[in-house]
């Protein structure tokens, strides 16, 4: 169905034109918020946080290195955008501070319109954990992200804008059992666009070593000016080939919002500064 209303009379060749122009700035701006969705809600960090939307306050260990080769679908009644596949490196700088970027290929297949692939926005970000998980107390950590236009934003691959995201994320374990969670605020400028905030919860458990399965929900307030909220759930799991080599899936969809399916695919591979001596050898 239009979401313009059909005019009791024909329209003349004049007006035609014009609702053609508003349906294409509306067909635009919904892409538009599509990328926005994916790049704010899927910044994939690390590692108790993917396959899942919501993060956590773990940090990668100091000089130790997390290496991300993964793709991400949404489908809405739009169509379908994401990413395909997207690099995402993760740094431990120091003790309890990490450095991260994300860089995407990213894809927009509306159905009505024509479909785009290219380079996306980059993500960048760091990630602080300043209070460690003890008996009684949960671990917190801040991670402040920015979406760097870098990405074509008329052919629905970036937004043309820089956004921000800056959460609070705390975590709690009992034996086998993991949960994380938190929310914050996004930053979201462009014409019809406005600021939100946004919370998560995941509840994971290992059921066998190499094994862990988990369950999450998360609740986005409304990005546009006269949309809507978003309440959300994904199931994910995560398997250990070795210490270093691991596959991460998780797929769900809106409970009440505009995502039909989503859907995340990676494989990470962990490592520390050792790896880069490989064939090197020692002065006599």
């Amino acid at each position: 169905m239009s979401m313009f209303a059909k005019a009791p009379f024909p329209a003349t060749q004049a007006e035609d034109g014009a609702a053609e122009v508003a349906r294409d700035s509306r067909r635009k701006r919904r892409r538009g918020l599509l990328v926005i969705v994916w790049l704010v809600l899927f910044p994939v960090p690390t590692w108790a946080g993917p396959p899942f939307l919501t993060d956590d306050p773990q940090t990668v260990d100091f000089q130790h290195w997390e290496f991300y080769l993964a793709s991400m679908d949404f489908r809405t009644r739009d169509g379908w955008s994401g990413d395909g596949p997207h690099v995402e490196i993760n740094y431990g700088v120091v003790p309890n501070v990490q450095l991260h970027v994300i860089a995407p290929l990213a894809y927009d297949a509306p159905k009505d319109g024509p479909s785009h692939y290219g380079y996306g926005d980059t993500e960048l970000g760091v990630k602080f954990r300043f209070v460690q998980e003890a008996r009684n107390l949960p671990m917190v950590g801040i991670f402040p992200l920015l979406e760097v236009p870098s990405g074509s934003a008329r052919e629905g691959l970036g937004t043309g804008r820089v956004h921000a995201l800056l959460p609070v994320w705390l975590q709690k374990t009992w034996g086998t059992w993991t949960a994380y969670g938190g929310g914050g605020y996004g930053i979201n400028p462009g014409p019809g666009l406005q600021n939100y905030g946004f919370v998560g919860m995941v509840l994971q458990k290992q059921v066998l070593k190499p094994l862990l399965v988990g369950v999450e929900v998360y609740h986005q307030t409304a990005s546009e000016a006269d949309g809507r909220g978003d309440t959300a759930f994904n199931v994910g799991t995560v398997y250990d080939f070795s210490e270093d080599h691991h596959l991460l899936f998780s797929a769900g969809r809106s409970i009440n919002g505009p995502t039909n399916f989503q859907c995340y695919f990676a494989y990470q591979w962990t490592f520390d500064n050792s790896v880069f001596h490989l064939g090197r050898h020692s002065p006599k």
